[in-house]
């Protein structure tokens, strides 16, 4: 491949897919990492992308980057939904257990529904660890990083960082889009990295999604459908993706 059409190739992929990993670019390409980052910034300068932690992201998306909807809007978005699904996530938890909880609403409610008993929680979100601490025999770890003002969570290379010093039995997490084929997805980037590091530290992935998350597509992909262990939602969700996650295996309890 040319380095003119592998220029043109990585800006096609990019705003394809709104962001992608250098690691990705690379096995594509099938050229270096170091040098799809030199192409990278090559590219920038021409501002025909913009470079991000461990990859890029399109133009075209830039302003989506940062995006984030207020917390105060979203813990009133679905809220009953949100209330049964963590209730339900709830019953997963048993003494003993390291857990993981994202920084989304539905962790919130569940960290809310814990009971006081003798766990380790892992999070990166203030309001999760603020929930928890009236709670004495629930140990809480709280990731440090960059503070991301409107979802009150800890988010950037030191938050992820932080992460890998760990391992959890189970994490429980939400997102903004849940597709079949292309996966769980995040409105924010800095936010998706960190959902995809506690992923990755987990034994068990729960991912708790009311059904208005289904056949959307975010930002930022977050994992495939193949890294999520169960599926919690509502009522609301369709026969059609429950039978779908069926058949990948993938357990879906609707509440």
């Amino acid at each position: 491949m040319l380095v003119a059409e592998r220029y043109e190739k990585i800006v096609e992929w990019v705003d394809v897919h709104g962001s992608m990993r250098v690691t990705e670019l690379s096995e594509r390409c099938g050229v270096t990492e170091e040098t799809i980052r030199r192409d990278l910034d090559k590219l920038e300068q021409a501002g025909r992308l913009r470079r991000s932690h461990g990859g890029a992201v399109s133009v075209k998306y830039k302003d989506e980057l940062q995006s984030e909807i207020p917390y105060p809007e979203r813990a009133v978005a679905h809220a009953d939904e949100k209330r049964r699904i963590a209730g339900e996530a709830v019953k997963l938890v048993v003494p003993g257990d390291r857990i993981a909880l994202d920084a989304s609403t539905t962790t919130w409610y569940m960290a809310a529904g814990l009971p006081n008993i003798p766990l380790t929680v892992l999070t990166n979100s203030m309001k999760v660890a603020a929930e928890l601490s009236t709670k004495e025999q629930i140990r809480v770890i709280a990731a440090g990083g960059q503070l991301a003002p409107k979802s009150l969570s800890f988010v950037g290379p030191l938050a992820e960082r932080s992460l890998d010093a760990y391992h959890v039995d189970k994490v429980f997490l939400s997102c903004k889009g849940v597709h079949l084929t292309k996966g769980i997805s995040e409105s924010n980037e800095l936010q998706a990295l960190v959902k995809q590091k506690m992923i990755h530290i987990a034994d068990e992935v729960i991912l708790l999604a009311d059904s208005s998350k289904f056949n959307i597509q975010a930002f930022t992909r977050v994992a495939a459908m193949e890294s999520v262990s169960k599926v919690i939602t509502d009522l609301g969700a369709q026969d059609e993706h429950v039978h779908a996650l069926n058949e990948l295996q993938i357990p879906c309890i609707r509440v």
